[in-house]
């Protein structure tokens, strides 16, 4: 039986199925390489070599994307391909190439390797990929975990300071701890499913479908559903959700602007990837399931928005309210117990984040200078003055991420909302209106520090604080969120080419 078993391995074993994946990887050894033969102080190389790698990534699989290799598991089940994961790929390949870009204005002012931050974004990037289309506890741990160490150095790259640091150690701890609690919940649900033999052939309990079989057949394992809790609770330190955000805002603030990005976006993306594939295996767990993920929503919502009321540093605002999106994130995710069409609201809502969040920290980058963890509002004053430019694609940006129609993020919101409906989730959907609501106060108040001046008497005997101006983009950086502006609001007006594509 151990000969066929392994046979049977073998033969599930397709590398062009990773090609992707694959590329990345020998992409960031490329670059490892490179450097060793190149001048140490001609690296000029580096950011285009990543962004060709990943560019040619996302043509490899936009042109092959409705090749799955017929759903089946591949690497003896610890793989499958779907039309869910082929989304994923695409998400993580854009976002990585949006974080280079903020790569290429950050790095160049502070003195810390720029090869190794590159490679580490294409090994991250991999490992997303490789997370977001598991069929097996062991893979999905593995490629979490690689995800996550990852963003323990890059989140404390900025080595010489003090808030880098800290943050990374922050994470670290952190991290170590969810880690520990979400392992812990895998080794219960294996330890309720174990191997099933099912017609005299051994059925793997670390399977995600081997697990839903078993739960399908014993809805009431005290075991398998403390042990789904469990692996949700340690998901929801990665998406920051209620109450595992304790983390968000220092780790947000400490980290380089280019890594602040890559955690809000990619990283909580990530987690609801795997949160969507997770309601399908635990789905008839949904009595116990449906009840906790709608607390944590609505505590998720309230706490993101009511903590970001106060904020004024930039980077802790985005972070609290990054919170509140992964409480609306969370309403779709309750939906999809009983809606499909809600997987593709989450789909939709994660893109409209990307562009507007990645149009704001672009902004960002270009306003703050060698040390961007104090980036306040007041540094904002006189940007659309100054910057007319980059004081609109950040007007676009915030308004999109407030849910302000036209613009792409309203349109998220709207396609949640109306999931949330269909699966009579009134009680949620009440807590995201005023979750909303709130969220107008602290988002219109960074677009008046951008548009509306403001003069304050300077206490007595302190000189008027000047605040640097913001670093003209260059015409890379102008087309880059030129784009990102455009199509947030394009598919404000015009949602139905994506929709079409997610939910198809």
């Amino acid at each position: 039986m151990s000969t066929e078993l392994l046979k049977a391995v073998a033969a599930s074993n397709d590398w062009w199925a990773l090609g992707p994946e694959m590329t990345l990887a020998v992409g960031a050894l490329l670059l490892l390489v490179l450097e060793i033969f190149s001048p140490k102080k001609d690296l000029r190389f580096v950011p285009p070599l990543a962004v060709f790698t990943l560019g040619l990534t996302l043509i490899t699989v936009v042109a092959n994307f409705d090749k799955t290799w017929g759903g089946e598991a591949l690497f003896g089940g610890l793989i499958r391909l779907s039309a869910s994961g082929q989304i994923a790929r695409v998400f993580f390949l854009v976002s990585s190439l949006l974080v280079c870009f903020l790569g290429t204005i950050c790095l160049p002012r502070a003195r810390v390797p720029r090869v190794e931050f590159y490679h580490i974004v294409l090994v991250v990037t991999a490992a997303l990929m490789l997370l977001a289309q598991s069929n097996h506890f062991v893979m999905f741990f593995v490629a979490l975990e690689t995800v996550t160490i990852g963003f323990y150095i890059l989140v404390s790259y900025y080595r010489e300071r003090t808030l880098s640091l800290e943050a990374g150690l922050k994470y670290l701890v952190l991290g170590a701890l969810s880690s520990a609690i979400l392992l812990f919940g895998i080794v219960l649900i294996y330890g309720a499913v174990g191997r099933v033999v099912v017609d005299g052939v051994v059925h793997n309990g670390f399977e995600f479908g081997t697990v839903f079989n078993f739960l399908r057949a014993n809805p009431d394992n005290f075991l398998a559903t403390a042990g789904a809790l469990l692996v949700i609770g340690g998901l929801a330190f990665k998406i920051g959700a209620f109450p595992f955000q304790i983390w968000v805002p220092d780790v947000y603030q400490g980290a380089p602007t280019p890594v602040t990005a890559f955690l809000a976006v990619s990283s909580k993306a990530a987690g609801f990837a795997v949160l969507l594939l997770l309601v399908r295996v635990f789905a008839p767990l949904q009595a116990v399931l449906v009840p906790v993920l709608s607390l944590l929503a609505s505590a998720t919502i309230l706490f993101g928005n009511l903590s970001a009321l106060t904020q004024r540093n930039t980077k802790r605002l985005m972070g609290l309210s990054g919170v509140s999106h992964a409480g609306y994130l969370l309403i779709g995710v309750v939906a999809s117990f009983s809606q499909s069409a809600a997987a593709g609201a989450v789909w939709f809502y994660l893109f409209t984040y990307l562009l507007a969040s990645m149009a704001v920290f672009g902004v960002m980058a270009y306003v703050a200078g060698p040390d961007d963890s104090g980036e306040e509002l007041e540094h904002f004053e006189r940007l659309a003055k100054d910057r007319p430019f980059l004081g609109t694609v950040l007007a676009i940006g915030i308004g999109s991420l407030a849910g302000i129609p036209p613009l792409a993020g309203f349109m998220g919101k709207l396609l949640l909302f109306v999931a949330a409906f269909q699966a009579h989730l009134y009680g949620l959907l009440a807590v995201a209106v005023v979750g909303v609501v709130i969220s107008i106060f602290y988002y219109f108040g960074w677009i008046r520090a951008a548009f509306f001046e403001s003069w304050s008497p300077p206490a007595p005997g302190t000189a008027p604080v000047i605040h640097p101006v913001a670093a003209a983009a260059t015409w890379a950086g102008i087309a880059t969120l030129a784009v990102l502006a455009i199509a947030t609001v394009v598919l404000g007006f015009f949602p139905w080419p994506l929709t079409s594509w997610l939910l198809r």
